[in-house]
């Protein structure tokens, strides 16, 4: 199996430059410390951080100062109280996976699995996710 950290988008041709659509997600702030099972793996979280909802029900944590820099509060929703936000417009790398593989989350060093045709997205240097097919398809625009 193919260790997604170790390939470097920025310089992998097939790699390509996409966004998150302006799409609401439903966050809720976790009241205690625990363990979302995500589509792609387990992945622990602290008391505080985010817990996102996404287009097809499937949830994933953010680490709270993560969240609040890479998300905005959509009216009535006040930042930091649950409710809907979406993603600020950043651009990340892609890379479709023909392959299985995997990531080692950056922040806590769990392991998530990704299938042949899921995508390979890197944040920035060593921060690397994995999106499924179908999420990707609904979630994610390319730039030109």
């Amino acid at each position: 199996m193919i260790l997604g950290n170790e390939i470097d988008l920025t310089q992998h041709p097939r790699a390509v430059r996409v966004l998150k659509k302006d799409i609401p997600v439903r966050v809720d702030f976790a009241e205690r410390s625990g363990v979302c099972r995500t589509k792609e793996g387990e992945v622990s979280y602290r008391v505080g951080d985010a817990i996102l909802t996404g287009v097809e029900g499937e949830q994933w944590p953010i680490r709270r100062a993560e969240f609040d820099a890479t998300y905005e509060a959509i009216p009535p929703t006040v930042h930091g109280e649950k409710g809907q936000y979406r993603k600020k417009p950043i651009e990340v790398l892609a890379l479709q996976m023909k392959e299985p593989f995997y990531v080692v989350v950056s922040w806590s060093g769990e392991r998530l699995e990704g299938k042949p045709g899921d995508w390979l997205l890197q944040y920035g240097p060593g921060d690397y996710g994995i999106v499924s097919k179908s999420i990707f398809e609904k979630t994610y625009q390319f730039i030109e």
